[in-house]
């Protein structure tokens, strides 16, 4: 089977968001919205689902990998109700303008969570679609981790590695700077197991492309004014009224890409044959 160390690879991922996010929440975890309690859970679900995945397939128990599949049909459009709601605490938290912190950065959180939305959708759709074939489908799964690397090391950069912070901008732009760089080294990986994996490399390639496109398009939201009016009228729409829209996204790319990947029908033979 492919990618037979993957499930290692998915709990650094996940021990990374445990200490990324510990002092932003698991630390305080009975006193933070409940938008970072769907998110935090949908999330590290999502990449317990994948590691377990990964186990089953490669102890040849194929009938619990797919079973895992099927719930995955659950999980997904509620992973997606989760990245709107963080959408949406940003949006609140630049009209609130609590901070010359939240003015400067908070567009940029919301973008960078559209684009991690785009890339889930994307990759979620194209792994049901290719499920027949083991390589496409295994890189496509697991490409997904690689688009929410970022969110945790961003953090753990500053606090534990904070000589890899070689862009050096002050004030609020430093966090824009962990950002990029932590996309970069996704990008960067992304495009190790690409050149590795030539003829099956397009999920690792698409993973490269997204976390490079967040980055970039993070670092630069800040000079970008225009993005403020506009985070603003979106922080205006109704919580439910998102969270349905992303719920309906995750379900809608499911049953299309489940679709895409059914095997054509066998034309009848005709009656004489």
């Amino acid at each position: 089977m492919p990618y037979r160390h993957a499930a290692y690879f998915v709990g650094l991922v996940l021990l990374t968001v445990l200490v990324g996010f510990w002092a932003s929440y698991w630390s305080p975890i009975g006193h933070v919205p409940t938008a970072f309690h769907v998110h935090a859970i949908t999330s590290s679900i999502w990449l317990i689902l994948l590691i377990v995945q990964q186990v089953a397939i490669q102890r040849r128990q194929n009938a619990l990998h797919r079973q895992l599949g099927l719930a995955s049909f659950v999980l997904f459009p509620l992973l997606m109700a989760g990245f709107m709601m963080i959408a949406d605490v940003s949006a609140q938290a630049y009209v609130k303008a609590a901070s010359p912190f939240a003015i400067h950065n908070t567009p940029s959180f919301g973008i960078g969570t559209f684009i991690a939305i785009a890339a889930y959708l994307t990759l979620f759709y194209l792994a049901l679609k290719h499920r027949r074939n083991v390589r496409l489908h295994a890189g496509y799964m697991l490409a997904s981790p690689i688009v929410l690397f970022e969110s945790p090391f961003s953090r753990v950069l500053p606090e534990y590695l904070p000589w890899l912070n070689v862009i050096g901008s002050s004030g609020p732009q430093e966090v824009q700077d962990t950002i990029l760089i932590s996309d970069l080294i996704a990008c960067a990986f992304a495009l190790t197991l690409y050149f590795m994996h030539r003829k099956h490399g397009a999920p690792w390639l698409w993973a490269a492309v997204f976390t490079a496109v967040q980055g970039l398009v993070m670092w630069f939201a800040p000079s970008m004014p225009q993005l403020g009016p506009l985070f603003g009228a979106y922080a205006q729409i109704p919580l439910p009224l998102t969270i349905s829209a992303g719920m309906a996204a995750g379900a809608l790319v499911t049953w299309l890409g489940w679709r895409a990947g059914a095997a054509p029908q066998r034309k009848a033979a005709p009656a004489g044959a």
